[in-house]
């Protein structure tokens, strides 16, 4: 117990407490009769600890690993989506902050109002608050997930943002968990659930054809959300990105020469090969037109002086996801070699192109 306490960082007395509530009991015992941990208990004794440095408290842990549903693969799979939020979050509020630091050394003082808003929950929507200046739908990506669809009538949208690719001649229901998104869905839309992926409070089949575009690398356990648009649809159409062929890394001169730190936020994703594998679909390659009007990250992939625009980064989740300090210094180098001809120089092959392909996937089942 000793031993297991040093390497925890925690102390014997909290693992004894452990003990006592039957939350992580040592099940082994040493020759000498002392209480040890088995792989097992080392196993769920990591699980209780990074929920409770996540703000857990007992209780909730106890239910969390005591899920008869959640293996070692979903625990961590859960885990890592929370540190990731987390992350995400850390990173909006330093971005925020450095922000406001900006704005007193001209002498600009912030609103109480926008400075609540740094510890508030609007901090986690900043992103989505950004969507409307360049999200937009891609007619000729459109046409090609529309077509999956076929004859479907009636359209689940899962992670439908502010309904971008939302087909106007079907029956479309939508399900967004961010408040932001919900409001920023424009007059007429679809009705809109609040709902995560990974439990939609729909019927089993209850819709023709069940469509999720751009979001599958949001969802906390993409396999369960999967399988719930597979219980819920007849159909499924899933716009993601092949995050297994790292090729698209290097193919992509933003990733390859400014940002290699997106290389980072792949890990551990499930590869395309296993969500189609879920659902039983085909996969389709989507290339990427030089005048994409969707500004998602890799659209400007013949244009990048837009990576410049502090509001088209805004709307990319990827740029708040690797910090403030790695954009800066992304920006900075792609400034420069703009200005001397070096970006021209290194990706004059671009230049003619009319469409690329950068790993974007269109799974049909």
């Amino acid at each position: 117990m000793g031993r297991v306490a040093e390497l925890a960082g925690v102390s014997v007395r909290t693992l004894h407490h452990y003990d006592d509530i039957g939350l992580v009991r040592p099940s082994a015992r040493t020759t000498a009769g002392y209480r040890a941990y088995t792989p097992a208990d080392v196993e769920r004794l990591r699980e209780v600890l990074a929920y409770r440095r996540l703000g857990f408290g007992l209780r909730e842990i106890a239910d969390l690993v005591d899920d008869p549903a959640t293996d070692a693969v979903a625990h961590l799979r859960r885990l890592r989506g929370l540190l990731l939020d987390q992350r995400d979050r850390a990173a909006a509020m330093v971005t925020a902050i450095d922000r406001e630091l900006e704005a007193r050394k001209l002498g600009i003082h912030t609103t109480p109002e926008d400075q609540l808003k740094v510890f508030g929950a609007q901090l986690y929507d900043t992103i989505g608050s950004a969507y409307p200046a360049t999200r937009r739908t891609e007619p000729r990506i459109a046409a090609q997930v529309w077509d999956a669809l076929g004859d479907a009538r009636t359209v689940l949208n899962v992670g439908a943002g502010t309904g971008s690719y939302e087909p106007p001649d079907r029956d479309v229901t939508a399900v967004e968990p961010s408040a932001v998104m919900r409001a920023q869905r424009p007059a007429g839309s679809a009705p809109c659930v609040a709902a995560s992926a990974e439990n939609l409070p729909f019927a089993d089949q209850s819709f023709d054809a069940a469509m999720a575009f751009s979001t599958v690398h949001h969802w906390q356990d993409p396999i369960a959300g999967l399988r719930e648009m597979r219980r819920v649809a007849r159909r499924v159409v899933v716009f993601t990105h092949d995050d297994s062929d790292t090729g698209w890394l290097k193919r992509f001169w933003l990733t390859r020469d400014y940002l290699p730190e997106v290389a980072n936020l792949v890990v551990g994703r499930p590869s395309v090969d296993r969500l189609a594998h879920v659902i039983e679909a085909r996969i389709e390659p989507v290339l990427i037109p030089w005048d994409c009007a969707d500004g998602f990250f890799e659209a400007y992939w013949r244009r990048p002086e837009a990576y410049l625009d502090e509001h088209v980064r805004r709307a990319i989740s990827v740029w708040t996801r690797v910090g403030p300090e790695a954009e800066r210094r992304a920006v900075d180098e792609l400034r420069d070699d703009l200005s001397s001809g070096r970006w021209t120089e290194r990706n004059r092959e671009l230049l003619g192109l009319g469409a690329a392909e950068l790993g974007l996937r269109l799974l049909v089942a």
